[in-house]
Formats: C-alpha cells, sequence, structure tokens
C-alpha cells in the first residue's frame, strides 16, 4: 500500500486513491489571513482536476476571516462578477488524515492571475529569487498557544468572557501539567508526525493553559505548509476533545501574547551553510550580516505582512516577551531577530516579531525575502544589541509602526516590497489590511464603555 507522504506524480495520486477504496478526498487552500477553505471533491472529479486544475469562487481573496466582502476592490469584487479562479492541486502535499479513517487531504494554490495574490504563491515567488541568488532556504514555525475548556457554542453563549483555561496557574515547562494532561498531548505528538509535521518540542508555556509547540525545520515552502497546517488541525483535534485553541497574539492583557516565531537559514545550492563561518565573531558571516541588516531595515516596511491583525499589535509591547523596535542581537531574546550561533547545521536567525496570529507563508516571505534583499545591497546591521533591548534607545527608522493602519500605509510605500513581492500583492494586501481596521473602528469596546459610559 502506497502511503501518502509518497505521493509524487500524477498517478501516484490516483493510485493511492483507488487503493484505499475512497469515493471523495478532501482538498484546501489557505487564505489571505492564513484560514483554510476547503471541500471534499469525489473521485471523478479529482482524478479529472489532476493535471489541469479547476475553478475555485475568487470571493476566498476578496473576503475576510469572517466572511465579509472587502469594500474596495483590487483583485476581485462585484466589478468582476466573484468569478472562478484557477486553481490546481499540490501533487506531493497529499496527507492522511488521520481523525478520518483512510481519508487524504491535498493542498491547492492559486495559478495564472490569482497566483500574485496567493499566499503560498508569493513564498514562491521569494524561493524562486532565492535560487537565482545561489540559495536553498530553511525554516521552522514554533507556536505558542492557550487551550480552553470550551467548544465554539459556550464561547459564543459567554462572549468570549470568562473563559475557563485548560489548565491552572503559571506553570511553564511543567512536568506535571503535561503528565497529568498525556491524553491530549500524546494525541497532538501522534497527529503532527502522522500528518508530516512532527514536532521537536511540545511543552507547556507561561500562563494557564498555554503550550508552545516547534515543529521540525524544512524547506521554507513545506515548512510554511507546515506551519499552516499545524494551526488548523490543532483546532481540529482540540474541538474534538471539547477543548479550544486560539491563535491570537493576545487573548488577554492578564497575560503575555503568543508568539508565532520562525527560525530561517540559508544553505548554497550544494547543501553548505551560507551562514557559517568559523572564522567570523559567532561564527556570522557577511551573508549572514547583510541578511540580518535586511531583515532589520525592512522591518517596520514589512510588518504587516507579519503581524496581520488588529490583535497583533496588542502584544508588541516593552517585557512582554516580544519586540518593541527592530533591533536585533546575539543570544538576545528581547530582541527582533535572534542570531543563534552554532554550527555549520545549526546557525540560523530567529525572527521573533512574529505572533502565532502570523499566515505563515507571508511571514517566510516577508522574513527571508528581506534577509535576500539584505544580501543583494549589502545592508549592515546595527550593533547588535547586547543586554536588555527594551532599555535601548533606538533611531526613528527602527520604529514600528504601532497599528496595523500605519503598517499598511508603511507597505504601500515600500519600493522593497514591491520588488519582492509584486505590485499586485502589495497592492490587494494592503487592502484588505486596511479593510480589517476600518472593520475594527465600528466596534464599541469594553474599555470604552467602562471608561465613558458614566462619567463622561
Amino acid at each position: 500500500m502506497m502511503e501518502a507522504r509518497d505521493v509524487k506524480t500524477v498517478e501516484d495520486a490516483k493510485k493511492i486513491v483507488e487503493e484505499r477504496g475512497l469515493d471523495y478526498v478532501k482538498v484546501g487552500i489557505f487564505d489571505i489571513d492564513g484560514v483554510m477553505r476547503g471541500k471534499y471533491l469525489s473521485k471523478s472529479k479529482f482524478f479529472g482536476i489532476l493535471e489541469k486544475g479547476f475553478g475555485f469562487c475568487d470571493v476566498v481573496l476578496g473576503w475576510d476571516a469572517n466572511d465579509q466582502l472587502y469594500d474596495k476592490e483590487s483583485y476581485t469584487g462585484w466589478k468582476t462578477g466573484y468569478p472562478d479562479a484557477h486553481v490546481v492541486p499540490v501533487i506531493d502535499s497529499c496527507r492522511d488524515l488521520p481523525m478520518e479513517d483512510n481519508m487524504l487531504l491535498f493542498l491547492l494554490e492559486f495559478g495564472d492571475r490569482a497566483e500574485a495574490v496567493c499566499p503560498r504563491g508569493t513564498l514562491r515567488k521569494v524561493l524562486r529569487k532565492a535560487e537565482a541568488m545561489g540559495y536553498k532556504a530553511t525554516a521552522a514555525c514554533e507556536y505558542e498557544f492557550f487551550m480552553f475548556n470550551e467548544t465554539p457554542k459556550s464561547v459564543r453563549e459567554k462572549h468570549y468572557k470568562d473563559l475557563e483555561n485548560f489548565t491552572p496557574g503559571f506553570f511553564g515547562y511543567s512536568m506535571l501539567r503535561a503528565s497529568v494532561e498525556s491524553d491530549f498531548y500524546e494525541q497532538l505528538l501522534e497527529l503532527c508526525t502522522l500528518m508530516d509535521m512532527e514536532l521537536e518540542g511540545l511543552h507547556t508555556e507561561t500562563g494557564p493553559g498555554v503550550l508552545e509547540a516547534a515543529i521540525g525545520y524544512d524547506e521554507a515552502l513545506a515548512a510554511a505548509d507546515k506551519g499552516a497546517l499545524f494551526k488548523t488541525f490543532t483546532k481540529v483535534l482540540a474541538q474534538r476533545n471539547d477543548l479550544m485553541a486560539t491563535f491570537m497574539a493576545k487573548w488577554s492583557a492578564d497575560y503575555p501574547g503568543q508568539s508565532g516565531h520562525i527560525h530561517l537559514s540559508l544553505a548554497g545550492l550544494d547543501g553548505k551553510s551560507v551562514f557559517f563561518d568559523p572564522s567570523k565573531a559567532d561564527s556570522m558571516s557577511d551573508e549572514m550580516r547583510y541578511f540580518i541588516g535586511g531583515q532589520q531595515k525592512l522591518m517596520p516596511e514589512l510588518l504587516a505582512m507579519v503581524s496581520p491583525t488588529i490583535n497583533s499589535y496588542t502584544r508588541l509591547i516593552p517585557g512582554a516577551w516580544a519586540p518593541t523596535e527592530a533591533s536585533w542581537g546575539v543570544e538576545n531574546r528581547t530582541c527582533a531577530l535572534r542570531a543563534i550561533p552554532g554550527d555549520a547545521k545549526s546557525q540560523r536567525v530567529e525572527y521573533r516579531i512574529a505572533a502565532a496570529d502570523m499566515n505563515p507563508y507571508l511571514a517566510i516571505a516577508a522574513a527571508l525575502g528581506s534577509g535576500l534583499w539584505g544580501i543583494e545591497n549589502k545592508v549592515e546591521p546595527t550593533e547588535g544589541i547586547v543586554g536588555s533591548a527594551y532599555d535601548q534607545e533606538f533611531p526613528d527608522h527602527l520604529a514600528l509602526p504601532q497599528t496595523l493602519w500605519d503598517a499598511a500605509g508603511r507597505l504601500k510605500k515600500s519600493d522593497a516590497a514591491r520588488e519582492l513581492f509584486g505590485d499586485a500583492f502589495v497592492d490587494h494586501y494592503a487592502i484588505t489590511r486596511e479593510w480589517e481596521e476600518r472593520e475594527f473602528r465600528k466596534a464599541i469596546t469594553d474599555w470604552e464603555m467602562q471608561r465613558y459610559f458614566e462619567i463622561i
């Protein structure tokens, strides 16, 4: 019997479906917010689209995470009538769905004109640039996420207030919690292994019911696939256990935010490390230094791609284990960029500005693209921070946008972003982020009611 991860060709895809006696398969695609959209396809339909692709309503590129249509049009809208966009199956993405008997999942990605605004297509564009420069990129995502003894129905009945955490208290790296709740931990570990998004580590973090999962490193596109799938199917597994997992950047003012750090390294096309040079300080090659320089310089311009929600910006405050400027340092977790010395295999950069709400395709595209831009332009970073970055004074050009609206504005004006990702992507994505901010401005928050209702 063929294994799902051995599927590499159209004939392989047909063979595994036949071997399993499946009448249907699942296909899924990730939208601009990193939300997985998909459907069941009959066997005959699936076989018919394996080579040529098929039409998928392009509204998934024209609405937000709440299925509300954007009020400005760039790629699609009422004027175009929301036609089908061409999508193609990613044949070698075939995975088992262990919670659904023999069911198989294939990823899709947008083609033709839609490829220019497709998150996966945007990352592939950056990877083509890397290859043209003589590099192969590897990456890994790690996520912090809070768990709750709640269901989709109960959180709505409670209006998202007074939620019951999975476990109580601050208990980072807790052997007690991981042992008492081992049933869920082991289910998650097994799921990730069976779906080829194996975890290097899983442990409690500091806060009630918060976990941290580090996904094993892989080629950058595969790492983004794994990151996106991990978020989706962690939520699925949780809900099947009458639990919920949230990947918001910060769900409560009482606790630190939830990170979504990205580890990145470059190798030559011959497989040798580009970042490692034992003759240099901290084994950092010139290319690694320029890579960090580019990431640092462009971080304020590309932040909207990394911090994509209103909520993202509540996490970026001093003393909350999140960076507040485009800073860097060697083995310094108070910085936005942490250079990690090691050997030829482990020398890397940790991109720490991202939170768990990131779309991994776009966040990796931004982190990698800015680094490549730095190498290309031999951008020198500032002096690395020693000690707490929160105690340092930074020049204005390293200040980060404070809101999603400001971040979208910086992205629109960025010549580097347009060079790296294309005008079509930048224009469309900025529209989607400005829409998110305008939707937020319609809300009346608890803070406003408590502050103004009686006294003003």
